[in-house]
């Protein structure tokens, strides 16, 4: 029965295929260097595109629905890299593509993440202001290391040339590379990495080409997932650790079921004569069978636990929130004076230091929530007022206080608008609230 159900979900499956594939070749080759919400408007639009061309594919396809591998995710993160999709999305692209990977990343978190990712690898870290960056390069691809060139400019050295656009030819069976005027063996384990600490940079399309542009860039949206996984790894440590186990199982479960399966395959291919009177073949199927049961039961109970899970981790959203606020309330500082620039590192310290320090409420998420917002709050005002001129604090603490009321929606749009452009037509739907002494000339 089971094996009848797998047949039908891969006859779907082979069917949507190509329009599967088509949205998460798009996705690599051009939505890399964009923000989140603009790589869904863009899937959206080329599924919209295959269903008016009548070509067959999974609703939600894209990068992460098509090509992720739960438990490869699972060892990205623990080496560093943030849990929202977007860049979950963006080390998908980076595993993926043919191209090597420059990174915009002015919070550092991709760096970190290659650091440790690659550390067992012998990484080399290679900047291109150092005078002997070219023959750190050359060692690494003759000896098949991985290396990171960081802090790039909008400009990338002509003698990467050869290395970005792979100019690798055959010479006794050996594949060569030419990097200056040195001509080395090409090793097959190479790896290229590229980061840049600019916000906005601006590579030429000559660049673009060579390279797959990944962005990065921390937005709200993805802040507030990456606090909410410190958020629960902190109050509910118990939660998380099931949380990786469950994917972790589910992975061995189901490299069990494609052994058995293989196993299956191989005696049928195997055997001759009658099928039925081969004992082996009847053990392995019994097996199969029993397992494939427990596995099932392992499975539904595993989407249970994980709902369970995930409803749990939700009641601490509003922490995870309001911090997303204040930390773009933060680093929108840099617009007055360039001096105040704050790392997203040191912001992230100082949050667990809040989750730590703040009252505790033992049986009451919301109030613990309250508890850590008021305490946080607070504390980063203190932080973040010691580095600020006199002249500056009163607009610090205005531009918390409206950020904070615009995340809860108690702060109309228009009459923001208003405050900081004044009047910008004649014409107003509102009607005039004082006529008796507010001329209609007067009222915009």
């Amino acid at each position: 029965i089971r094996w009848a159900a797998t047949v039908e979900v891969l006859k779907g499956s082979i069917v949507n295929v190509i329009g599967d594939v088509m949205i998460a070749a798009g996705g690599i080759a051009y939505l890399g260097a964009f923000t989140g919400h603009y790589r869904e408007k863009e899937e959206q639009n080329w599924s919209a595109k295959l269903t008016e061309y009548q070509i067959p594919f999974t609703v939600g396809a894209g990068v992460r629905n098509t090509l992720s591998e739960p438990v490869k995710i699972r060892g990205w993160t623990i080496n560093g890299l943030p849990t929202d999709s977007l860049s979950v999305e963006n080390a998908i692209i980076l595993s993926k593509s043919r191209r090597w990977s420059l990174m915009i990343d002015p919070q550092g978190q991709a760096n970190k993440w290659i650091k440790n990712m690659q550390k067992a690898n012998g990484l080399e870290v290679i900047k291109l202001s150092e005078k002997e960056f070219l023959r750190s390069l050359v060692n690494a691809v003759r000896f098949g290391k991985p290396v990171l060139l960081e802090n790039v400019g909008e400009e990338l050295d002509p003698a990467l040339e050869p290395v970005l656009a792979k100019q690798t030819f055959k010479q006794g069976g050996t594949d060569m590379i030419k990097i200056g005027d040195e001509t080395i063996a090409y090793h097959p384990d190479f790896n290229f990495f590229i980061t840049s600490k600019l916000p906005n940079p601006h590579y030429s399309p000559e660049t673009c080409v060579k390279i797959t542009l990944l962005n990065f860039t921390v937005n709200q949206t993805g802040l507030e997932d990456q606090l909410l996984g410190i958020v629960v790894g902190k109050e509910r440590p118990d939660l998380q650790e099931e949380k990786n186990k469950l994917v972790v199982n589910m992975a061995e479960m189901k490299k069990t079921q494609k052994e058995l399966e293989d196993q299956i395959l191989k005696n049928l291919s195997e055997s001759e004569g009658d099928i039925l009177a081969d004992e082996n073949l009847i053990v392995v199927l019994g097996q199969a069978k029993t397992t494939s049961d427990k596995i099932a039961i392992d499975v539904a109970q595993a989407e249970v636990t994980e709902k369970e899970i995930d409803e749990t981790r939700e009641k601490y959203r509003p922490t995870a929130y309001q911090g997303s606020l204040l930390f773009f309330c933060v680093s929108d500082l840099a617009l007055v004076d360039s001096m105040y620039q704050y790392s997203l590192q040191w912001f992230l310290a100082l949050f667990e230091k809040g989750l730590e320090d703040s009252e505790a409420a033992p049986d009451d998420v919301a109030k613990r929530c309250d508890n850590v917002n008021a305490y946080f709050t607070f504390s980063l005002y203190k932080n973040i007022c010691r580095g600020l001129f006199e002249r500056d604090k009163l607009l610090f603490s205005f531009t918390l206080c409206i950020k904070l009321m615009q995340g809860s929606d108690r702060i109309d749009a228009s009459e923001w608008r208003f405050l900081l452009a004044g009047a910008t037509s004649n014409e107003t739907a509102l009607p005039n609230p004082a006529p008796e002494w507010l001329l209609e000339s007067s009222w915009l």
